[in-house]
This record gives C-alpha cells, sequence and structure tokens, in this order.
C-alpha cells in the first residue's frame, strides 16, 4: 500500500457507508485503489479540510468546523487527521 496510510484505508472501509449506498471496495487493496480512482486526499487537521474545501470551489460558507467533521466526504482518522472522498 502506498499513498494511504494503512488507518485511512481501515476506516474508510468500515464507513464508506456513510457516503455510499453501496459498498464500493470489499479489501484493503479494493479501498486503497477506489480511493486513487476518486482523488481521496488524507490531511493532518480540520482546517486543512476547511482549506482543501476552499480550494477546490465547494460551498462551505457558514459551516462551522464542526458541521465540516460531519460531513459525508470527511472520514476522521486517529491522531486528528482526515480522509476526504469526493463521491
Amino acid at each position: 500500500m502506498g499513498e494511504y496510510s494503512k488507518e485511512a484505508i481501515e476506516v474508510f472501509l468500515e464507513q464508506q457507508g456513510k457516503l455510499f449506498r453501496e459498498n464500493v471496495a470489499e479489501t484493503p487493496e479494493e479501498a486503497e485503489w477506489f480511493l486513487e480512482d476518486c482523488f481521496a486526499v488524507e490531511v493532518g487537521s480540520i482546517r486543512e479540510v476547511r482549506r482543501y474545501f476552499e480550494e477546490n470551489g465547494m460551498d462551505i460558507d457558514g459551516m462551522s468546523l464542526e458541521e465540516l467533521k460531519e460531513a459525508d466526504e470527511v472520514f476522521a482518522l486517529p491522531g486528528g487527521r482526515y480522509l476526504i472522498v469526493e463521491g
């Protein structure tokens, strides 16, 4: 496994249902391939999540950091990091 941490892949596998109606991956390898295909991004803080959304033209005006944490595209990782997956 390369681009994504083991934790990111595991969290995505466990929580993919919050973003997709049906599982898009069943194994860690499939999860990593999927994350690569949709250009998912791992960031170090919720403030970096905000910056990512702003830089990519997403309408997040008025959203608090707590609301960003709850967004379907945002997966909380151990140690305060986040995985952003655009569905």
